[in-house]
């Protein structure tokens, strides 16, 4: 019986096991259900899902802030009722014109 004989053109540390073992984790990486493309993409979302978290808290302390000040200070309830809703008080003439 012969022994395979290794073409020249082959490298010595290539061998069956070492080639098998490459390709399974080539698989793992790239081709499973858990691939490396899918956790990337997966990371990017949840970044991008953090910051518009950020955003939203950052909007609410904003708003949570007008609500206080609409709660505690009676000029600024009187203002905004004036321009957003047109209420006047009795006895008191409001002309409302197109000029910015």
């Amino acid at each position: 019986m012969t022994q395979f004989q290794r073409p020249k053109w082959i490298p010595r540390w290539l061998n069956l096991p070492f080639v098998i073992f490459v390709v399974f984790i080539l698989m793992l990486l790239f081709f499973g259900e858990n691939n490396y493309m899918r956790i990337n993409s997966y990371k990017q979302q949840i970044n991008d899902l953090k910051a518009e978290i950020q955003n939203n808290e950052d909007s609410a302390h904003i708003y949570e802030a007008k609500l206080q000040e609409l709660h505690t200070d009676r000029e600024t309830l009187e203002k905004i009722a004036r321009e957003q809703y047109g209420m006047k008080r009795t006895n008191e003439e409001v002309f409302i014109t197109d000029i910015p």
